[in-house]
């Protein structure tokens, strides 16, 4: 579903993305962990279409987006569903609104077939009550748990999640993560996620690999990173504040 190849982004003196090279199988709960500030949200804006490396591939269901004019990476963002970390909403629409938005960017549907389908949306993610309110009157992981709605609202076969639990309290985290794992239909939908909640991700995701100084250091299931022998990986896990550990 996802290839990147030897993806590489630089400001400056500051190589932010060094060769970074990896696939996501289709169907999978795939998920990108690493410490703050290591360039998570960065990759996956340039897996996004948002930015673009230096040099690299970036391809998407097989179609390469490096290069392409606006109006087809707009196209393939079509296909795509994506959760920011701040929800993004738009603070002067209602929730309904905001979930019935891409519905009415991107289809031809009536407006009773949309909100049929944000009702729907709304059901899944426990908010059907909440159609009429705005953004300012939600908690946070309400704000999320639209955001989510409206990621899924086209029916996407991959859904992007940056940070899908920052600000969130250990019990929402909770319920946002079985949320994201209701909602994924095995060997249908393809998740990526970016997030530095090792104990949430763990429990959800098939695959995972970590971005460390520029690079992909490690990747495999869950179980592989539990019993890893690697010092990056083990750092991390342990949240171990013994100094950064620096790859050549």
């Amino acid at each position: 579903m996802i290839e990147l190849d030897n993806v590489q982004k630089r400001f400056g003196d500051q190589e932010v993305l060094r060769d970074v090279s990896f696939g996501v199988k289709k169907g999978s709960i795939t998920t990108l962990i690493g410490r703050s500030g290591a360039g998570k949200s960065l990759l996956l804006r340039h897996m996004i279409g948002l930015d673009r490396p230096d040099s690299g591939h970036i391809l998407i269901n097989g179609s390469d987006i490096i290069g392409m004019r606006t109006s087809q990476i707009n196209k393939i963002r079509r296909e795509f569903g994506v959760l920011f970390q701040d929800g993004a909403l738009f603070d002067s629409m209602s929730v309904t609104d905001n979930v019935a938005f891409p519905l009415r960017e991107h289809t031809t549907l009536t407006d009773m077939e949309i909100l049929d389908v944000v009702e729907n949306k709304l059901e899944v993610v426990g908010l059907r009550r909440h159609g009429q309110k705005f953004p300012s009157e939600l908690s946070g992981g309400m704000r999320k748990r639209v955001g989510l709605a409206r990621a899924l609202a086209l029916d996407p076969e991959l859904v992007f999640f940056d940070e899908p639990t920052s600000g969130l309290d250990p019990i929402t985290r909770g319920a946002i993560y079985r949320l994201i794992e209701n909602t994924h239909v095995e060997g249908k939908t393809t998740y990526f996620l970016v997030s530095h909640d090792i104990s949430g991700v763990m429990a959800i995701s098939s695959d995972i690999m970590m971005l460390h100084a520029g690079r992909i250091v490690a990747q495999g299931p869950p179980e592989s990173f539990m019993t890893s022998s690697d010092p990056v990986v083990q750092q991390f896990l342990k949240g171990s504040p013994d100094g950064p550990i620096e790859i050549d």
